[in-house]
């Protein structure tokens, strides 16, 4: 088991910073992943940690030890390429057993019991005398994650270790990643991707990276229903979360919020005396938006498209913003021609507010629970 710590992490390439200050803590047997559009600096912030990179400044720390100068054997890593980087001329076993091979000490009997328990693991045990180009690529990815099992690494890295694999054969990887984590309880790991659905349901906490920056660490739910910005809010989910520029007003004791071409919405949020008259963001995810009566709903526009993906259908709806449609997520099959024109609304709890900056503005419910 082994804890990470990176204290003020910084990364540049001459004149380039690409970290800055990466402050972040990691527990022992956490399974965390990094996300960020690319050139955000996740792979390399792996590569930090792996110790393929250099760190500019800053500390990083692995069960207590700074590792600052430590190669990636002494820090007890093991990395899954994205590319497999499995030998070709080697079968399945010999690709398994290689790396230790190299280590000093490690008999026969011990090699070989290491690569039949991954074989056994990874369930590739038919697979152990056959060479790469005779396997699929899930079968040759799930190669290079038993030959990093077989070292018996303390953290476990993996660089967008599904990205060359086809839809199916993600989705059986992801579950097969899972239970791994599951199998070797207290094995720290630390996985980098694109794809949303992986580390929504990968991760027991996401970091959000953005230019070099941590913009949120939570678990998935916290980021994707309390998102802390602008950025983690639009980034999570699918569509992304649908956005209007708005202006606060105040009634009472609440705020009102008035989208541009929208009708007058009510929110419960938190000092609204502070941010009377100032301009905002209002942000609602598709799947909060509903169709409803013509003279209740504050949305309203034509249909421009639908997409039917068979559990639920999107439509798009031209509210006045031609260049950014607004996107409704309704469940099942619905039938609604092109041109149609339509309400929508949501629940006000369901609605998001974000400041000029595009910094969240906290219900009362939402802080009184934070």
């Amino acid at each position: 088991m082994a804890e990470l710590k990176l204290t003020g992490v910084r990364k540049s390439y001459g004149q380039a910073e690409v970290l800055h200050g990466i402050d972040l803590a990691i527990g022992a047997g956490e399974f965390v992943v990094f996300v960020g559009p690319s050139g955000c600096g996740k792979s390399t912030l792996l590569r930090v940690i792996a110790g393929l990179e250099d760190i500019t400044g800053g500390t990083l720390e692995i069960g207590g030890k700074v590792v600052n100068a430590m190669t990636p054997k002494e820090r007890g890593i093991a990395m899954v390429f994205q590319s497999y980087a499995l030998y070709p001329h080697m079968t399945v076993y010999e690709n398994m057993a290689f790396g230790l091979t190299l280590e000093k000490g490690k008999g026969k009997e011990e090699i070989d019991a290491k690569v039949c328990e991954a074989a056994r693991i990874l369930q590739i045990e038919p697979y152990l005398d056959r060479l790469p180009k005779a396997l699929s690529g899930g079968q040759r990815q799930r190669v290079a994650i038993g030959r990093a099992i077989t070292r018996d690494p303390r953290v476990f890295l993996f660089d967008e270790p599904l990205s060359n694999l086809d839809a199916a054969l993600r989705v059986q990887t992801r579950i097969e990643i899972a239970r791994l984590h599951e199998k070797m309880a207290g094995t720290t790991m630390i996985y980098v991707t694109h794809d949303q659905v992986e580390a929504m349901t990968l991760a027991d906490r996401i970091v959000v990276l953005n230019k070099g920056y941590v913009e949120q660490v939570g678990t998935p739910m916290q980021l994707y229903k309390n998102p802390d910005n602008l950025f983690v809010a639009k980034f999570l989910g699918s569509p992304a979360m649908n956005v209007l520029p708005a202006e606060i007003g105040r009634a009472g004791e609440t705020t009102t919020v008035l989208p541009e071409g929208g009708g007058r919405i009510t929110l419960p949020i938190a000092s609204p005396g502070t941010l009377e008259g100032r301009s905002a963001h209002l942000g609602i995810r598709p799947e909060d938006l509903t169709i409803a009566q013509a003279g209740d709903a504050p949305f309203r526009g034509a249909v421009t498209l639908t997409e039917s993906l068979g559990e639920v259908t999107l439509i798009y709806v031209d509210i006045g913003r031609p260049d950014e449609p607004f996107v409704a997520k309704l469940p099942g099959e619905v039938q609604i021609a092109r041109g149609t024109v339509v309400s929508l609304d949501a629940s006000p709890e369901a609605m998001r507010l974000f400041d000029e900056e595009g910094r969240a503005v906290r219900s009362r419910a939402r802080r009184a629970a934070a």
